[in-house]
């Protein structure tokens, strides 16, 4: 386990600022989960929750296509959207 000597503060409502370094090195993007343990009198540690995967989509993914018409969705837009998540690791399904 890498040590880094840096200092976060947190602020008044119990937010910490992971450094962006750090985050880049453990791949933390904006909306990754953590589970949060109580280290005794150590303080906390966070588990970086893995990605999920797109088979748990595949309902939704399913159900976006037989009413996209009605929903004007544009099924190039989902089929791209969906060929982008399978190439990312964040675990975010976004229509483009």
């Amino acid at each position: 386990m890498k040590k880094y000597p840096k200092l976060v503060q947190c602020d008044k409502r119990g937010q910490i600022v992971i450094p962006k370094d750090l985050r880049a090195e453990l791949g933390i993007d904006e909306g990754t989960g953590f589970w949060m343990y109580a280290v005794s009198e150590e303080g906390i540690l966070l588990k970086k929750l893995d990605a999920p995967e797109l088979a748990i989509h595949k309902r939704e993914l399913d159900e976006l296509r037989v009413n996209a018409d009605k929903l004007k969705l544009k099924r190039k837009n989902l089929d791209a959207s969906e060929k982008k998540y399978k190439k990312t690791t964040k675990g975010k399904l976004e229509l483009i």
